[in-house]
């Protein structure tokens, strides 16, 4: 359904043929007001969005693209995750030289000869350049009510190693800043996340003393948004990987022999980002469901800006998942699932978890074939692309569904042996968005090992008051785990922990969440809540307490039940939440946006 999608207007129109695409007509503020609409047409598996009526600026809005699985399969399309499946069965069977198994890898090589840039004469993003480009043309799209400002959310950056000329296609958050003094270039925010290609890059130029072209590209084919965002080798370009997913050659024209620019985008931005310059950006709303806070990053400078003469604008709004960008990440877990074992020996199957923010969270099924070798697995893992950014990874071996998380947790727990398979590694690089750590990019990771047989009995039921009245409420979020309220962070920590680990209501279980005032029942009662509470408010290497710790070997090992301190710390940034103003608004005009219903 998907192949030879190259615009985000030929997906515009096949989402409209599909009865996916609402057209908005009514005037829409793009601070807070359009996104506040998209968040809630996200929450009710809605259509994608088109508002043509956007204050301040002239060109609409295309919003919520891929907020059902159904949208994205439609972008997209199946044809990609059964390739990816070919080149995993193709890897297997090239060990195998005889002529009929080689046969079986005709297809594989027939579409990896039709990937890559196609160069063209001419390119619709090329009919109009502004001879002074300003951003403020731009929908000023504002998410959240303490951002810094307008943000583009969707933008495609082009550069190439200084050394290597290695293209690199990423997705960073742009924050607009005001429009300069005449003469003097237009800038954005470049939130370059330490892992990223980018990063690297930019790193390189400063090296150099040198600044880095970068072309910024909004809209075109969807599969550069898909191979923006997904977790590649460093070395596997993006435009590879998005001609495969597209189904053909991606077209670029080379405006002044320079880099090049994708020929159906709406927009194109050139310029660069110049040597040790920082400027302030955010705060910001993440898609961790909080603000990544206000700190010092690399600039681009605009040179020119093109767009199409009826350019439409791409955006999206990120916040506490599941958003929009849940079902992209869900279709690349899909995607990229056959070539997990290829790359890294002795792991089958590997899950991040979209509901604890990514990064937070991952599980994988791994061989034991030999002691701990699963946990030699584990450190492939944490050694591997965006994987290497995961916080708290559990191991199995055993070939268990990963998407079920509360069997997956049980199984772990009824064999883990917190005194030998808990490892906790600090300080090291943590995500750019995750604060636990209390330093930029920095903090904890530990990884839990649940392998072989039973070996402990798990607790289903809380009984029992507490002695100490500054716990309460419990709640049993699954065999073995209680969810408890406590007071606010202070004091000393550690302390109250292992005070809890030694209530008698909590001792029969393995794992007890320590989580602040009226969170425990709404924690307990999903996965979601519950992921979502406890992996984005601790950090291993401060939060996992117990009643006893011994050290063996330097090794720490600790005794049941272990206690996560998942209460808000000081430290922590405030919740991305909408302005009561704001929605009271978008109540008071919804039948204007919407007369019929979703």
């Amino acid at each position: 359904m998907s192949a030879h999608l190259v615009s985000l207007r030929s997906l515009l129109d096949l989402l409209g043929r599909e009865g996916e695409l609402r057209v908005v007509d009514a005037p829409v503020d793009p601070a807070l007001e359009l996104a506040e609409i998209q968040r809630r047409v996200v929450a009710a598996q809605g259509p994608a969005l088109l508002f043509t009526c956007v204050k301040g600026t002239r060109f609409p809005v295309a919003t919520n693209l891929y907020g059902t699985p159904r949208r994205v399969e439609l972008a997209f399309g199946r044809e990609p995750v059964r390739f990816f499946r070919q080149v995993a069965e193709a890897a297997e069977v090239m060990h195998d030289l005889r002529a009929r198994s080689l046969w079986r890898c005709r297809g594989v090589a027939r579409r990896l000869l039709r990937l890559g840039w196609r160069t063209r004469r001419s390119a619709p993003v090329l009919e109009c350049s502004p001879p002074s480009p300003r951003l403020s043309l731009l929908p000023q799209v504002k998410s959240w009510p303490l951002d810094g400002g307008a943000f583009l959310t969707l933008p495609l950056a082009y550069s190439e190693h200084p050394a290597t000329g290695r293209a690199n296609i990423g997705m960073y958050r742009n924050q607009i800043f005001p429009d300069p003094a005449p003469g003097d270039a237009a800038q954005l925010g470049m939130h370059v996340q330490i892992h990223r290609g980018l990063g690297f890059h930019h790193h390189e130029a400063e090296l150099r003393g040198e600044p880095l072209p970068v072309n910024i590209f909004l809209g075109g084919p969807p599969a550069l948004t898909l191979a923006a965002v997904a977790p590649l080798p460093e070395d596997v370009p993006e435009a590879v990987f998005a001609s495969l997913v597209m189904g053909g050659r991606i077209g670029v024209v080379r405006p002044d022999g320079g880099m090049p620019v994708v020929a159906e985008a709406e927009f194109a931005l050139c310029g660069e980002m110049p040597p040790d310059v920082r400027r302030e950006e955010g705060p910001f709303g993440d898609h961790y469901g909080y603000y990544s806070l206000r700190h010092p990053f690399p600039v681009f400078s605009l040179r020119r800006m093109f767009h199409r003469k009826d350019a439409i604008f791409p955006a999206t709004v990120v916040g506490r998942p599941r958003q929009e960008d849940h079902y992209i990440g869900d279709y690349l877990q899909e995607l990229f699932a056959p070539l997990y074992p290829l790359v890294m020996n002795g792991v089958r199957a590997v899950r991040a978890y979209d509901d604890a923010g990514m990064h937070p969270l991952a599980a994988a099924v791994v061989s034991e074939r030999y002691p701990r070798e699963a946990f030699m697995a584990g450190l492939r893992i944490l050694g591997e692309g965006q994987l290497s950014l995961t916080k708290f990874l559990l191991l199995t071996d055993a070939p268990l569904p990963l998407r079920e998380f509360r069997p997956l947790l049980t199984h772990i727990l009824e064999r883990a042996d917190f005194a030998t398979d808990l490892f906790i590694f600090s300080p090291v690089a943590e995500d750019t968005l995750d604060y636990t750590g209390g330093r930029l990019n920095e903090g904890g990771k530990a990884i839990l090992m649940g392998l072989g047989g039973r070996r402990f009995e798990l607790a289903r039921e809380a009984g029992g008051g507490f002695r100490d009245g500054r716990f309460g409420n419990p709640r049993v979020y699954a065999p073995g785990v209680v969810v408890v309220e406590g007071p606010a962070w202070g004091g000393d920590p550690a302390a109250l922990c292992s005070r809890l680990a030694a209530e008698g209501a909590v001792r029969p279980f393995r794992l007890a969440v320590m989580v602040d005032r009226g969170l425990a029942a709404d924690c307990a009662g999903g996965d979601e809540a519950f992921l979502w509470t406890v992996f984005t408010r601790f950090d291993p290497a401060a939060d996992i307490h117990s009643r006893e710790v011994s050290l063996k070997r330097l090794h720490p090992g600790f005794e049941a039940p272990l206690v996560l301190d998942c209460r808000m710390k000081p430290w922590y940034p405030p919740l991305a939440l909408p302005a009561p103003e704001t929605v009271a608004a978008v109540d008071a005009r919804w039948k204007e946006f919407f007369p019929a219903s979703l």
